[in-house]
């Protein structure tokens, strides 16, 4: 139900990372509040350090393993598409990120929808604007907030715990964040979808030669060699060809490295079946109901494990113990109608709380 009145809402994310979950939740999120009725905005925070350091890793996204020179350029290509898809989003006026008393006056921001909180990422760690330091508004509340990778045992120092406490609200969406909220604030924060699951993905129309053959389609890199060989095994047997979007896998049949945001999502939406080791292609494989396999990595094992255990998923997490016949029946049978049962429920008790929320019917942190 819409507002009579819509509020000016402000979505501090990381909405300009070379990452296709980063976009796609930040996109997702401002459009869920505009179909409320709201005027929102995503937060235009810029660094030339920050955007250095994502454009270096754009350009070397695979490392350990090295880039060919040849896929530089393919690279860059891809690089353009997430610039263009960025112009398209409905962006407030810039302002440096250390200096957010050059934004703009919102009647509310919320801050999260990515690892905002994630005091072990290599370049947006500790900046006190995403826990709301200096933000322009009468009100702030965190909305899928995420610590990423960095560990609950861990804890929060007092710096940040006192800018957390004058937040107004504060949810996540995983269990290690969560459980960091709770032991470091002494509150219950609400755990809540990832945008990309909780509200509608809208794609542009598109046409393109790829989606029209049967494909396994491969998202991440660095796999292990037995993931390796049984997604290779169970394709062969299918007789499909492994298409790779958005990195260079050489294990694979086809490589679609020149791909943006929107070409992503038809991929992800036009395959029989996907294998990945990024949380996204977890994500995007739920949200179109589509088989799929993954497995962890140092970096999104937290993430991954988390996800699968909320919608009772976990046998699609693959191990070094997995038999050919688990990746069989994770990727040749329809996805369980119980785990769309349960990512339902999920999605209708998020957008309840997102409109209580908005409607200021949650208590203050403290």
């Amino acid at each position: 139900m819409k507002q009579k009145t819509g509020l000016k809402i402000g979505v501090l994310t990381f909405h300009s990372c070379i990452n296709y979950g980063s976009y796609w939740q930040a996109k997702c999120l401002v459009e869920a509040l505009q179909s409320l009725g709201h005027k929102a905005t995503i937060l235009n925070h810029n660094s030339g350090s920050i955007n250095i350091a994502e454009w270096k890793c754009a350009y070397l996204p695979t490392l350990p393993t090295p880039i060919p020179a040849a896929d530089i350029p393919l690279y860059r290509k891809k690089i353009r598409l997430f610039f263009d898809a960025f112009d398209s989003l409905p962006l407030s006026k810039p302002f440096p990120i250390n200096h957010p008393e050059e934004m703009e006056q919102y009647d509310l921001v919320l801050i999260g929808s990515d690892e905002v909180w994630n005091f072990s990422h290599p370049w947006y760690a500790g900046y006190p604007l995403f826990f709301g330091e200096g933000v322009r508004a009468e009100r702030i509340i965190s909305y899928a907030a995420s610590f990423g990778n960095y560990p609950a045992i861990l804890g929060i120092e007092q710096q940040w715990t006192e800018y957390l406490y004058n937040l107004d609200l504060i949810s996540v969406r995983d269990e290690n964040s969560r459980a960091l909220i709770q032991s470091s604030l002494n509150i219950e924060p609400e755990v809540v979808l990832d945008p990309c699951l909780q509200f509608p993905i809208n794609v542009e129309e598109q046409h393109h030669s790829t989606w029209q053959k049967p494909y396994l389609g491969l998202y991440g890199h660095n796999f292990s060699e037995m993931f390796k060989q049984e997604v290779r095994k169970w394709a062969t047997k299918q007789e499909l060809p492994i298409i790779s979007i958005g990195y260079r896998n050489d294990w694979a049949d086809e490589q679609y490295i020149v791909a943006g945001p929107n070409d992503f999502a038809h991929f992800i939406k036009n395959a029989k079946a996907i294998a990945t080791n990024f949380f996204h292609g977890c994500v995007f494989s739920l949200r179109y109901a589509k088989p799929f396999v993954c497995e962890t990595s140092s970096y999104r094992s937290t993430k991954i494990e988390d996800l699968l255990n909320k919608i009772g998923g976990h046998q699609h997490l693959m191990t070094e113990e997995s038999s050919s016949s688990a990746f069989d029946n994770c990727l040749g049978a329809p996805l369980d109608g119980g785990i769309l049962e349960r990512i339902e429920k999920l999605r209708k008790r998020s957008t309840e709380f997102l409109k209580r929320a908005l409607d200021h019917k949650e208590q203050k942190v403290a």
